[in-house]
């Protein structure tokens, strides 16, 4: 009883009540809930730390920030609290403001190619491309929704965008659709067992996709099978890292790689005329990411 009566007096302040029926929405950051709230950070903390002290929310670390989420499940005493919270008028519009917040994170995250994939860099992804003219015949290991696939097939000859996440190969189809990326082929299969024949690729990129993959080195022999003699290899990888909630959360399988096990690897599969580029970490991101390159002799 002494739980539900904290609670109600807690939830008696407006700005409170309106962060516990957003963060039960969906999970949010303090930056987002000022953005969402307007009120000042200060304020945000101070009432997520009572409800977090209350127990309706959790926190949760994430990439270098907190996300906050509601804690109470539907058997809870204090559960009738949570649908008046949503139920009630919104005055203050909270609810169109977080459903933009929301399209425009899941943005960045298309952007970004995977949900939360941490570390992926455009720049590196530029540089490494800018010296390969059309026309190409290319694959793109572990393509998930589409977005280097379709970047590709602008300039290339053929593109073949293989995942073996179904959901996410529907969505880069639609992708495609959208850009009138004719010159895209989807194929929804293992990157360890590819059915392509040998030897008819110029280009194979390899985004952020070996972590995931029980056999690295698989993937990277199916590479040097695919590539023409002559073809280019591009992969982008994390270093080694410590942030182990990608394994659950995202499907990871191993926590980045050091740029000489991968050179290594490159070399054992023939790769030769290799190259090796680090790139910074991004503000408060724990990720970093490197770029190899390798050539398959003739």
């Amino acid at each position: 009883m002494e739980a539900l009566s904290q609670s109600f007096r807690a939830l008696g302040d407006p700005t409170r009540l309106r962060i516990l029926r957003l963060v039960a929405e969906a999970p949010l950051n303090v930056t987002e809930l000022v953005s969402l709230v307007g009120v000042a950070q200060s304020s945000v903390s101070h009432h997520l730390g009572k409800l977090k002290g209350l127990g309706l929310i959790r926190e949760e670390r994430q990439a270098g920030f907190s996300y906050y989420s509601l804690a109470l499940e539907g058997d809870d005493t204090r559960w009738p609290l949570i649908r008046l919270a949503r139920e009630a008028e919104d005055a203050a519009g909270d609810s169109a403001r977080l459903m933009d917040l929301l399209r425009a994170r899941a943005d960045r995250q298309a952007l970004n190619e995977r949900l939360l994939e941490p570390g992926q860099s455009w720049f590196l992804w530029a540089g490494a491309l800018a010296s390969l003219l059309p026309p190409l015949d290319v694959a793109d290991f572990g393509c998930g929704t589409g977005v280097l696939s379709v970047a590709i097939a602008r300039w290339a000859r053929h593109v073949w965008a293989i995942d073996q996440n179904a959901v996410a190969l529907e969505q880069a189809r639609e992708r495609a659709g959208n850009e009138q990326a004719s010159n895209v082929t989807f194929l929804c299969e293992d990157l360890q067992h590819l059915s392509l024949g040998s030897g008819r690729m110029d280009l194979v990129v390899i985004s952020q996709s070996l972590h995931h993959v029980e056999d690295p080195a698989c993937v990277l022999a199916e590479a040097a099978r695919l590539l023409k003699p002559g073809g280019r290899l591009v992969l982008l990888e994390l270093m080694p890292h410590d942030e182990r909630w990608v394994v659950e959360r995202l499907g990871h399988r191993h926590l980045g790689f050091e740029p000489s096990q991968l050179e290594t690897a490159l070399r054992e599969q023939g790769f030769a005329s290799l190259t090796r580029e680090a790139h910074a970490r991004e503000g408060a991101s724990p990720f970093r990411v490197f770029l190899l390159t390798g050539v398959k002799p003739s």
